[in-house]
Parts: C-alpha cells; sequence; structure tokens
C-alpha cells in the first residue's frame, strides 16, 4: 500500500490542495514539493531521475511535454523516453483578455479591433504571459504569425504574476487560463477563446476562429507523469485511484470552477496525446518562428 507521495510542481500551484486532498484520502499521505522555472522543465527533469517505484509524480503540462521540446534546442530530458503518463488531469482553455482601461484607452473591444490596433501600431502593445514556451506564449506568436501583426512578448514566472501586470496595468493584455473569476468580477474583458469551440463556463464569448483567426487552436492541458522504468502494475494503480479521484464531483467542480474540464483518461490514451501534440507544437512553433535559446 503506497502511503507517501511526492508531487512534485512546476505549474499546478492554483488548483493543488483539492486534488491532492482527494488523493490523499485513497492513496495515502501526499507532500508537494514546487520546482518551478525554465518553462516547467525543471520539475519535469528532476522527475525523470527519481526511482522508478510510483512514490514520486510530475505535475506536467503541455509547455514540458509538446511546446518545449520544440521550442528549446536541447532539454534535459526526453518527453517520451523519460517518462510514463499516468493520466491526463484537465484541460483548460486560454482566454484573450483586456481591461476595461486598456479597452478605454485604445478603443478596443474585439478581436478584429486588435488586429487593425496593431497594424496601425506595429510593436506599440506588448502581452504577458507565464513565461517562455507557455500556452500564452504560444497563443501571441500565433496570432502574430496568422495575421502578419507585431506585439512584443513580455515572459513573466508563472501565469498568475502575467495576469497581475495585465490587472496593474504594466501589459496590455493575455491569453489567460486563469482569468475566469476576474471576467466575472468584470476586471478582465474576455475577447475570445483559443479552442475550436466555445467553452462551457465562457458561452457567450467566440472562438479565436469565429473571430476570423483561422485555423487558431490551442488549450492548456495537465497531467501526471512517473520515470519511465516504473511497473506496469505500479502505472496501473496510480491510474485506477487517480481517474477515480478526478471523476468526483469535488474535483470535477473545482476544476470546472477554474474555466478546465476534468480529463481522466488511461496511460495509452495520454501518450498518444502527447505524441500529437507535439506533432502540433512542431508546427506552431515553425510557423511563429518563436525561439527561447
Amino acid at each position: 500500500v503506497m502511503n507517501y507521495l511526492k508531487f512534485v510542481s512546476a505549474e499546478f500551484k492554483d488548483r493543488r490542495e483539492d486534488f491532492v486532498s482527494v488523493i490523499s484520502n485513497l492513496l495515502g499521505n501526499v507532500i508537494v514539493e514546487n520546482k518551478p522555472g525554465a518553462g516547467g522543465n525543471i520539475g519535469v527533469s528532476y522527475l525523470a531521475h527519481q526511482k522508478p517505484d510510483g512514490m514520486t509524480l510530475c505535475v506536467g503540462a503541455v509547455a514540458t511535454h509538446a511546446i518545449n521540446p520544440n521550442l528549446f534546442k536541447k532539454l534535459p530530458y526526453d518527453p517520451i523516453k523519460d517518462f510514463r503518463p499516468v493520466t491526463l488531469i484537465a484541460h483548460v482553455p486560454n482566454v484573450l483578455v483586456i481591461t476595461p482601461a486598456f479597452r478605454d484607452k485604445t478603443g478596443i473591444k474585439s478581436v478584429a479591433d486588435l488586429i487593425a490596433y496593431c497594424k496601425k501600431n506595429p510593436g506599440k502593445l506588448n502581452y504577458a504571459s507565464g513565461g517562455n514556451g507557455s500556452g500564452g506564449h504560444m497563443s501571441g506568436e500565433l496570432l502574430k504569425a496568422i495575421e502578419h501583426i507585431d506585439m512584443v512578448h513580455i515572459p513573466f514566472k508563472g501565469a498568475a504574476a502575467a495576469q497581475l501586470s495585465v490587472l496593474a496595468g504594466q501589459t496590455d493584455l493575455i491569453f489567460d487560463n486563469l482569468a475566469n473569476a476576474n471576467i466575472l468580477a468584470g476586471k478582465l474583458i474576455p475577447l475570445a477563446v483559443t479552442t475550436p469551440t466555445r467553452t462551457k463556463a465562457l458561452p457567450n464569448v467566440p472562438t479565436m476562429i469565429e473571430c476570423g483567426v483561422k485555423d487558431f487552436n490551442i488549450s492548456t492541458w495537465y497531467g501526471l507523469f512517473v520515470p519511465a522504468k516504473t511497473p506496469d502494475a505500479v502505472l496501473a494503480r496510480l491510474n485506477t485511484a487517480i481517474t477515480k479521484a478526478l471523476k468526483s464531483d469535488t474535483l470535477k467542480s473545482r476544476i470546472s470552477k477554474l474555466g478546465g474540464e476534468a480529463s481522466p483518461c488511461s496511460p495509452e490514451e495520454f501518450s498518444a496525446l502527447i505524441k500529437s501534440e507535439l506533432k502540433k507544437y512542431k508546427h506552431v512553433v515553425e510557423v511563429s518562428g518563436a525561439r527561447v535559446d
């Protein structure tokens, strides 16, 4: 029986309390060790060198396992060979948001307005992100590439810091996946979601595609990983317990309030998603021309 688990977390702080509480009831005591930095590379690299006994897991994301392998020339890990996927945790759409003050200053009220403004004022606007290689970074670069506009990327150490910079008027806009509470409070104005279909959390907000930005499809996902040599039986036990937790009303409600959707799955399904996303972001990075090293 597993009675002491360690979750290495690079960018899952805002969701971890309810998640860890439910997992603890199923698997025993759990501690969380935060290892942020380098777009999540530090945290997942740490996991790759841990004992494959199922006692240490890592929360990885689209950045660490699909974007960064295409964005960085060298990584301290291989996203496929060094890990075994346990289960996807959640999908969270990114939302392009601005503040009421920014809207009033610029007259920008829609994605079309934003594109038109950027074409008339190249390089004048900037956009914040949670760091190089984040979904927000790729969303901004993809918009620039598709619409042939110029905005300055301002990376921060995490999505929360990036969002605060927009709220404070230090940066102009953000493709944010943690903005729902501030949207409901009227502090941020949603212009579009980055997924091909609208999200249940913001049903009246159009997609980027609906706004005329062709083939725009980016979302943030989070999932759990263990070291590559973890035995099948241990992987199966972890998957069974954690997918059960993710199907609980507590976690589904918590993730929904954050604008996401709980997405438990089998290790095989998660592995297939990662391979598909690696191919997708290879194209996105090539189109955007983004590099971080």
